[in-house]
Parts: C-alpha cells; sequence; structure tokens
C-alpha cells in the first residue's frame, strides 16, 4: 500500500501537466482493480513508517489562534507521540477496538492527535460539531451510544446536561483544559510514547458521520480503515499538494471536509497542515495568518472567498500561495477573476460528499484550461455518470440528469459502504449498478460537468447541508403551527436560504409578532445555520394525491419570484435580519 501513496507523491511533484494527468489516469486504474491487503492501518503504515520514520523532525501541524496570535508547532514524530499516548490512555480506561471517540471541540492540535490514534488503534471516530444543540446531542448519543467523548470546557458543560437526561456513561471523558468530572487530555503526558497498532480489516468501520437528509433524522454515514485513507488518494491527487507544501483549509473539526483536507489530503504526502482557531470569522485576520504562515495551498468554501475578494488584497501578502481550492457549490467568473488578479492563483472547483471522497473536480493539469462555473472533470477513481429520471444514462451534452456513480465496472474505494442501521435509505440511494448522490448536473461537449442543484430537498446553505424534516418538526412543536413546509430559497451569498410555509393552527393569526415568537422558538432547539430565516404564512402548500409537500412546486414558486424580481400582493413574509430583537443577524 506504501508504494500508492508513495506514486501520488511523484505525481504530485511532476511539473508536465500531460504527464501528471496519464500517470493518476494510470494510478487510480490500478487502486480501482488490485485487490486490498487482508489487514491495513494508516496510521501505522503510512503516516509512521513513510512520514514519521523519513522526516521526524518536519512539521507536520501549525497551530495559531488568529486572535491572540499563540501558535504551537508540532512535528511529525511529535503527533506520532501524542497519538500513541493518548492510545495508553485509551488501554487504561478499558477502550478495545471497535469502540467510538465522539470529538467535540473546535479547531485544536488534539483534534489531530485524536485522529492519528483513532486510526491506529481501531477506534471509531465521531465528529461532532460545536454547534450541536442538545436536542441533537441526545438523538446522536442514543443512536450510538459514546464510548469515549473528547471535548473543549464549553462543550462539555453541554455534553454534561445530555449524558445526565440521557442516562449514558461513556467509559472516559477527556477535557481540552479542565472540568470537574472529566479528564483533563493532559492526562496523556503520563503515558508511554509508544504504542502497539490495531490489526484493522479494509473494512473496519472507522468513521461515523451523522448528515442530514431529506427526510427524517440524520443518517449515519460509515467510513472505513481504507474508504477514507485510500480513497482520499482521489481528494490529495485533485488539490495538487505536494510534500513541501504548508496547506490550509478553512473547515471546523466537526464536519467531514475537515477530516477531506485538514487531515488526509495533507498528511497522504506528508505536507504541512495548518489550523486556525477564531470565534467568529474575521477577513483581516484571516489572511493576515494565511500571509503570516506562509500558506502555499488554501482550501476554503465559497462564502469565504466572497469575503476575501471583496477586501483590500493589496494589504496582504499572498506571494506564497501557489494553489486555491474551493468545494460546495459554484463561484462566479467575477470572484475567481478577483482572486487571480491578486493572487496569481485560479479557485479551482471540485465536488464531492460525506458518503465520498473527491468525485469530480478541477485538478492541477486543468492549469488555464478551467471553466468559470464549472465544477470540473470526473476523478480517475470514481465511474461518473448521469441517470435521467428512469434510471438510463445520459450521453448527451447539455441535458441535465442525477448525478451518480456507477458500480457495474468497479467501485470506487472512496465511496461509503453504507448507512449505517438504516437499510430502507441504503435502498433508496444505491438502484440498479449506481449510486445516487442526490445533486443534479450536466456536462458539455468538452466534458466539463456544470452543477445543477439539489435533486432532493435538501437544503444547501452556507456551505451546510440541512435537512428540511428537522425545521418543519421544530416549527411543529410551537402550537401556533399547523403544518410547516421548509425549502431552500435562492440567494446570491449563501446559495440558498432556509424558508419556512407555515400554516397556522385555527386560533392563531398571521402577525409580525408571531413571525418573531417562530424565530425564537426555533433559535432554542436548532442550531444557528438551521433555523429559518424566512417565515411566509399561507393558508395551505401544494400536495400530491398521496398528501405529500410537493416542495419541488414551492421551489419553483421561489425562483419565479427571485426572476421577476417582485413579490404578490398579499405575500405575507417575514425576513430574520428585520427583527433587532434577534441576537445574531448571522
Amino acid at each position: 500500500m506504501k508504494e500508492l501513496f508513495k506514486e501520488v507523491i511523484r505525481i504530485n511533484l511532476m511539473e508536465n501537466a500531460l504527464e501528471k494527468e496519464s500517470c493518476a489516469k494510470t494510478l487510480f486504474s490500478k487502486v480501482n482493480t488490485m485487490e486490498m491487503p487482508k489487514y491495513f492501518n494508516w496510521a501505522q503504515e503510512i503516516f509512521e513508517t513513510l512520514h514519521v520514520n523519513q522526516n521526524p523532525d518536519k512539521n507536520a501541524l501549525i497551530w495559531t489562534d488568529i486572535g491572540t496570535l499563540e501558535t504551537k508547532t508540532y512535528t511529525f514524530k511529535t503527533v506520532s507521540e501524542k497519538a500513541n499516548q493518548l492510545i495508553n490512555l485509551f488501554e487504561k480506561s478499558g477502550l478495545k477496538k471497535g469502540d467510538n471517540l465522539y470529538m467535540m471541540s473546535p479547531v485544536l492540535p488534539e483534534n489531530w492527535f485524536a485522529g492519528v490514534a483513532c486510526i491506529k488503534a481501531g477506534i471509531v471516530s465521531v465528529p461532532t460539531a460545536t454547534t450541536m444543540t442538545p436536542r441533537e446531542l441526545e438523538f446522536r448519543f442514543e443512536t450510538y451510544s459514546p464510548t469515549v467523548i473528547m471535548a473543549d470546557e464549553k462543550s462539555a458543560c453541554l455534553i454534561d446536561k445530555v449524558l445526565e437526561e440521557t442516562n449514558i456513561q461513556p467509559k472516559l471523558k477527556l477535557v481540552l483544559g479542565k472540568k470537574a468530572g472529566w479528564v483533563s487530555f493532559d492526562a496523556i503526558e503520563n503515558e508511554s510514547t509508544e504504542a502497539k497498532a490495531a490489526k484493522t480489516k479494509p473494512d473496519d468501520l472507522l468513521f461515523c458521520f451523522f448528515t442530514s437528509g431529506t427526510t427524517g433524522l440524520p443518517k449515519r454515514v460509515g467510513h472505513t480503515a481504507v474508504s477514507y485513507p485510500v480513497g482520499h488518494l482521489s481528494t490529495t491527487v485533485m488539490m495538487g499538494i505536494k510534500p513541501d507544501d504548508i496547506h490550509h483549509n478553512l473547515s471546523a473539526p466537526g464536519w467531514a471536509k475537515w477530516a477531506w483536507s485538514s487531515f488526509f489530503a495533507p498528511f497522504n504526502v506528508g505536507a504541512t497542515t495548518t489550523g486556525f482557531k477564531y470565534s467568529l470569522l474575521d477577513g483581516e485576520q484571516y489572511l493576515d495568518a494565511i500571509s503570516r504562515h506562509k500558506i502555499t495551498t488554501f482550501c476554503a468554501p465559497p462564502t469565504a472567498w466572497r469575503m476575501f475578494v471583496n477586501m483590500n488584497l493589496d494589504s496582504f501578502n499572498l506571494s506564497n500561495l501557489k494553489q486555491s481550492i474551493s468545494a460546495g457549490e459554484p463561484l462566479s467568473s467575477e470572484i475567481i477573476d478577483k482572486w487571480k488578479k491578486h493572487t496569481t492563483t485560479e479557485i479551482r472547483d471540485y465536488y464531492g460528499q460525506t458518503e465520498s471522497t473527491a468525485m469530480i473536480g478541477n485538478p492541477p493539469w486543468m492549469k488555464g484550461k478551467i471553466k468559470s462555473g464549472s465544477f470540473g472533470i470526473p476523478s480517475f477513481m470514481y465511474d461518473m455518470a448521469l441517470a435521467d429520471n428512469e434510471g438510463n444514462e445520459i450521453n448527451i451534452p447539455g441535458q441535465e440528469g442525477h448525478i451518480v456513480v456507477k458500480l457495474d465496472r468497479w467501485r470506487a474505494v472512496g465511496l461509503f459502504p453504507e448507512y449505517i442501521g438504516n437499510p430502507e435509505k441504503m435502498s433508496s440511494v444505491f438502484v440498479d449498478n449506481y449510486y445516487y448522490t442526490g445533486d443534479r448536473a450536466f456536462f458539455d461537449d468538452q466534458g466539463y460537468w456544470w452543477y445543477v442543484g439539489r435533486a432532493d430537498d435538501v437544503i444547501k446553505s452556507s456551505d451546510h447541508r440541512i435537512g428540511p424534516f428537522e425545521v418543519e418538526s421544530t416549527l411543529i412543536e410551537h402550537p401556533a403551527v399547523a403544518e410547516a413546509a421548509v425549502i431552500g430559497s435562492p440567494d446570491p451569498h449563501r446559495y440558498q436560504l432556509v424558508k419556512a410555509y407555515v400554516i397556522l393552527t385555527p386560533n392563531y393569526q398571521e402577525s409580525k409578532e408571531l413571525a418573531l415568537e417562530l424565530f425564537k422558538h426555533t433559535i432554542t432547539i436548532l442550531p444557528r445555520f438551521k433555523i429559518p430565516r424566512i417565515i411566509e404564512f399561507v393558508p395551505e402548500v401544494p400536495k400530491t394525491i398521496s398528501g405529500k409537500i410537493r416542495r419541488i412546486e414551492l421551489r419553483q414558486i421561489e425562483m419565479n419570484k427571485q426572476d421577476d424580481n417582485s413579490s404578490e400582493d398579499g405575500i405575507k413574509e417575514y425576513f430574520y435580519w428585520d427583527f433587532p430583537e434577534l441576537s445574531s443577524k448571522k
């Protein structure tokens, strides 16, 4: 397996674009057809053997608090030793291969230590966003009971309340700091810096991500000892990260994107990764940190790029930047042109999911040939196609269809094996030798792919996926709401805004005061990024004969309204940002 990772390093170091593309195609042809070894432990065989042993004193992680400017640097040897100490603490606490670790903290070095430790020990990582509400944590803990929890002090307080409510007792609670009833993470300093690696099989579950779906509560996406480490070779090649790069990804540890770009993509090739801690994203502070730490490859979401290009970029030294990468939604040519003017780098878009690794994108050999608005070409790891509503493959340029991964010729290593404990969901996305991503697109006559939008009802807002069911369920808990239908309303800044169509119970009347009450109600239950930004009171919503809400029709109404640039008379619509009583307009 080490040879695969060495070959990726060799490919990413190539200067000739045609040679790079050809060798990448050959590599993934091998990956797609090779028989996996009986056992594979990425932490031992790649991180330690390939990187720690060969470059022990090289910087693996540079962490900084961009507010206080506190900075910490860790070598590959140090990260390995910290991970080993954590493994030994796990063993003393009675943990074994197959147990899980919930990680709920902001960007802190311990996330990287724990990431390596879990893989090496065969412990299932459960990344958990610090924006979780008590209800969301209760659902997660009751669905997948935590064996160990690692959290910062603030999150630990919330977790204690939820553990008491659910009567769940993990074997170990690690706090990044100090808190009564919790073991300080610093306790690992009493442990040996050497630890034995677990014998993990390629199909052993090592990652569990909760992700929003169209209906129901969040699903559990499972990834294995191979699907993420080896699968992310597609991401590493798509990004083009080299061993001497200082890579940065603007993402929080609670999401799959952090594992993609802050962990595997740089560590697969032995590059230096970085982490910036902040409370609110301040563009000035962030780009100053990019400049001070001489970042060479930078990955950020579209909302951040929009912020950055509207700043005075001449005030920052971005001369070290070699590659700029985006994911989440298409960027306008104006944003790409502005950034290129100041940095000489093109923002290269790419596409993937929690369920996969990088599937489609603009790899480094596309430099100079990128089409603004296109999210690129398929990765050689994945057999990508478009399918019509009847499941027939589309081969006509310009014809819109469902983005699918074909499974009849090979099954991409990076594709997730299952929604854990949810066979119904599995059967809905794996149909007739296709995996349906839930997104729609078309490709042009030159093979460039263009994103159209979600095929299902999942809302994409400011780089988050939001299931309408969760928001609707929250609204219906209020006595004034008889029924609610939630969709994504087009927005030039956040791609979509969460909009709720609300049908009131007979004893309530539409009013601005009631809209404010509903906004406040959702804030007490949902994290900020999931709450409605628009509430419209309606007497009814379109439904099918069987009584299901036709969200597709509601979305079309919203699109037509925006195209007309006007609102119909009599629409009773209220916007979150129009209420100064609310504590945040974010």
